[in-house]
């Protein structure tokens, strides 16, 4: 389990890992219109889809394949979304992907920034990859945004999952640049 960031922090969160009562605060993100606008590939009641999606979550961290953290507010203990590093298959290559999740009421407040920057900085600084991916929807602009300010670029768009999708990358060594100039 090594690309869980279990007991990381930044200055707002604090990441751990799902456990299952978190799926009842969780299926307000399946319940919420605007989710399904960026990812439409929910086609199960919320219940549904919110249980497939911890399952999912664990099959991960039991094959070592990263996996979501719960993102807890620190002001309030609240959990606002989930981030995480996922080892991924898109276009027959294994990528590491930063992957974020929140809850609407949550949306525009940098969280998913935050969250996003310490994936990114906690998966280079233990060497876990060369590169690290986000896979966002086309019409996610929102998500777009937050992988563009986390020095992420378009390299592509592909499908994954049978969803058209952009790929953002960025690449170790600018990473490490920005972060001494």
């Amino acid at each position: 389990m090594k690309y869980l960031l279990e007991n990381q922090e930044t200055e707002r969160l604090l990441f751990r890992n799902i456990q299952p009562a978190d799926a009842d605060q969780w299926i307000g993100f399946f319940t919420d219109s605007k989710t399904s606008l960026y990812w439409p590939e929910t086609k199960g009641t919320p219940e549904e889809e919110c249980r497939k999606w911890y399952n999912k979550q664990f099959d991960r961290y039991q094959n070592d394949l990263g996996g979501m953290n719960a993102l807890l507010e620190k002001a309030s203990g609240a959990l606002i979304g989930h981030a995480g590093l996922l080892v991924q298959e898109v276009d027959g290559q294994q990528e590491l992907e930063i992957a974020y999740s929140l809850l609407p009421k949550f949306w525009k407040k940098g969280y998913a920034l935050e969250a996003a920057q310490k994936c990114k900085t906690y998966a280079f600084e233990n060497n876990f990859a060369e590169s690290l991916i986000s896979i966002i929807s086309l019409p996610n602009v929102p998500s777009q945004n937050v992988a563009l300010k986390n020095g992420m670029t378009i390299e592509k768009q592909t499908h994954y999952k049978n969803i058209p999708v952009y790929i953002f990358r960025i690449f170790r060594s600018a990473a490490l640049k920005k972060a001494y100039f």
